[in-house]
C-alpha cells in the first residue's frame, strides 16, 4: 500500500465460513454450486463494482464509462471509504446481495472466500499481460481469482544522500556492508536506521524479519507457512534471522529510542530527511511521504537501493517482499461475460497510462514504456525493474496469513526487537501461535 492509512488496514483481513475451493463459467472454469445461493449469473449484464476510496478512482471511473459505451454490459462503480469496507464486504459477502467485484489487498483476503464458493477463477490468459511476480497474491491454491488493478509497493532501503556523502561511503549492497555501515554511523552520532517500533506501527519491524527469511533460506520457506504447514516455524533460517534481528538491536542500529518512535512524518521520515538517521527500510510509499513533508529532500537528497544480499543465504538476491499491488476479484453474482471483458480494461495503455500520472508504478508489461511520463521517471524505473526482474514477489505476511495469525505474529516480533524474548523464545512463541 502506498499510504499510511491504508498500509495499517494490512491486519484488518476479511474472515468468512471456509467450505469448499468452487468457480464459475463465463472466466475459464467450469459452473458449480456455491455460497452464492443459486445457479450462475446471466453471461452479460449489471454488475455491482466496489472499489476502496483512494486517488485512482477517476481512473477507475474513466475505465467503466469507456466499456460501459461499448454494449457489453454495465458496470457500476461504488467507491466506499477506507475505514470499514472490509466489514462491509465480509457482511455483503455472506449475504445475497454481494457485488459483481471487489477490491481487495490479495493473499489472505481472498482465501476463505474461494473456499467458501464466492469467487470465480478467472482465464489464465491474462496473466500474460502482467508481471509475474505480482500476480501470486491474486492466487489461491495455484488459481488466478485476483487481477491487478493498481501500482506495486515494495520494500527497499532508501538513504540520506547527503549523510552518506559526508561519511565517505556507499550504499550497502551486501550484509557485511550493512553491518559495517551501522559502526560507521554510531561513530558519527547518527541512527544507522530509523525504526518505528511504537504501538501499532511494529509492522515496520515484519519487514526486516520478512527479508532476512527471504535472503536465507528463499521464498519457499514463507510458501510452506502460508499454505498450512506451522512446523517451517522451526527451520534454522528463521532462528538464524532473530539472531541477525537481536544482534543489530544489540549493536544499536536501530538507536536507543525506537521503541517509542513512530512511522511517517515527525517519526522515520523525519529522521531520515533531518539526517538524525541514515536509512530506513520502508515501502515505496516512503517516497509520498517524503515529498509531501519535505519536497527539498525528497527531489535533491533521497536515495534508494534494493535490500542487501547476505552471504551464504539460498534466497535469490533479486526476490522482494511487500505489496505486490492490489486486486480485483469476480464473484459468482456477476454477469460472467460482461466481467470477463471488464477485466481486460485494467491492462490497456488509457488506463495504464492513467495510473502513471496519478504517481503509481503498474505491473502491466506494457507499463514500462509509459513510465517516462511519471513525475519522477527514475524514482517508477527502479521500482519497475526491482518487480519486472524479481523472480519472486513475496507479499507482506500480515496480510498473507491475515488478521488471526498476522497480528499476534508482529507482536511477538515486536517482542524480539524490543528484548523482551530471546531469539530462541521467539521461534517457541511463534510456533505456539497455530496449534
Amino acid at each position: 500500500m502506498k499510504n499510511v492509512a491504508s498500509r495499517k488496514l494490512t491486519f484488518a483481513t476479511l474472515v468468512a465460513t471456509a467450505t469448499l475451493l468452487a468457480t464459475v463459467a463465463g472466466c475459464g472454469s467450469a459452473a458449480t454450486s456455491s455460497g452464492s445461493g443459486g445457479s450462475a449469473a446471466a453471461a452479460t449484464g449489471d454488475v455491482q463494482f466496489w472499489t476502496l476510496q483512494d486517488p485512482t478512482n477517476t481512473v477507475q471511473q474513466t475505465a467503466v464509462d469507456s466499456f460501459n459505451s461499448t454494449g457489453q454490459g454495465k458496470i457500476t462503480m461504488s467507491v466506499i471509504a477506507t475505514d470499514g469496507y472490509k466489514d462491509k464486504l465480509r457482511t455483503a459477502m455472506g449475504s445475497s446481495k454481494m457485488p459483481g467485484m471487489f477490491f481487495s489487498w490479495g493473499g489472505g483476503s481472498l482465501n476463505d472466500y474461494v473456499r467458501a464458493g464466492k469467487l470465480v477463477q478467472l482465464d489464465a490468459e491474462l496473466e500474460s499481460h502482467f508481471l509475474p511476480s505480482a500476480l501470486e497474491a491474486g492466487k489461491v491454491d495455484g488459481k488466478l481469482v485476483g487481477i491487478p488493478c493498481r501500482g506495486t509497493q515494495p520494500v527497499f532501503l532508501f538513504y540520506n544522500k547527503k549523510v552518506f556523502a559526508d561519511a565517505g561511503v556507499q550504499p550497502p549492497k551486501t550484509w557485511s556492508d550493512l553491518t559495517s555501515l551501522v559502526g560507521v554511523f554510531k561513530g558519527k552520532g547518527i541512527t544507522p536506521f530509523a525504526l518505528a517500533g511504537a504501538g501499532t506501527d511494529s509492522w515496520t519491524e515484519l519487514m526486516w524479519i520478512e527479508y532476512l527469511v527471504d535472503r536465507l533460506a528463499g521464498p519457499e520457506l514463507f510458501k510452506k507457512i502460508d499454505a498450512g504447514d506451522w512446523s517451517q516455524w522451526n527451520d534454522p533460517a528463521v532462528l538464524k534471522t532473530a539472531q541477525m534481528v537481536k544482534e543489530l538491536v544489540d549493536g544499536g542500529a536501530f538507536g536507543k529510542n525506537f521503541g517509542s518512535v513512530g512511522y511517517g512524518a515527525g517519526g522515520t521520515s523525519t529522521l531520515l530527511s533531518k539526517g538524525k538517521a541514515a536509512m530506513v527500510l520502508m515501502g515505496s510509499w516512503e517516497y509520498a511521504v517524503q515529498q509531501g513533508a519535505d519536497p527539498d529532500f525528497a527531489k535533491n537528497n533521497l536515495g534508494y537501493v534494493p535490500f542487501p544480499t547476505v552471504e551464504g543465504g539460498k534466497g535469490d538476491p533479486g526476490n522482494v517482499v511487500g505489496n505486490p499491488t492490489n486486486y480485483i476479484s469476480v464473484t459468482t453474482a456477476a454477469p460472467a461475460q460482461t466481467a470477463k471483458e471488464f477485466l481486460k480494461t485494467t491492462y490497456s495503455d488509457s488506463y495504464v497510462q492513467g495510473l502513471v500520472e496519478k504517481g503509481e508504478v503498474p505491473v502491466t508489461v506494457n507499463a514500462g514504456k509509459m513510465l517516462a511520463k511519471a513525475a519522477d521517471p527514475a524514482y517508477a524505473t527502479f521500482q519497475y525493474d526491482l518487480v519486472q526482474k524479481a523472480p519472486s514477489f513475496t507479499q507482506s505476511w500480515d496480510q498473507a496469513l491475515g488478521l488471526t495469525l498476522g497480528t499476534p505474529l508482529v507482536t511477538e516480533i515486536q517482542k524480539l526487537f524490543n528484548g523482551q524474548s530471546t531469539p530462541e523464545q521467539f521461534v517457541t512463541a511463534v510456533s505456539a501461535l497455530k496449534k
